[in-house]
């Protein structure tokens, strides 16, 4: 089972956002966006609301799961 997600596409089209500034505004490191971006960490489901409010997207546009 995996989270796949389209963050680094949403920063780019957020005037190509930072990892650095995405964390600071959700309360996170920068390698913590790393590791969600490569899939290595599956956010908990308070980060990934955080994380598709800052982009003004819904949760499900942002993050998919594959059972």
């Amino acid at each position: 089972m995996r989270v796949y997600n389209t963050i680094r596409r949403c920063r780019f089209d957020a005037d190509e956002m930072t990892q650095q500034a995405l964390a600071e505004r959700v309360g996170v490191t920068r390698q913590t966006i790393i590791a969600i971006e490569n899939a290595k960490y599956s956010p908990t489901l308070e980060l990934a609301f955080k994380i598709a409010a800052v982009f003004g997207r819904p949760l499900n546009e942002v993050f998919k799961y594959d059972p």
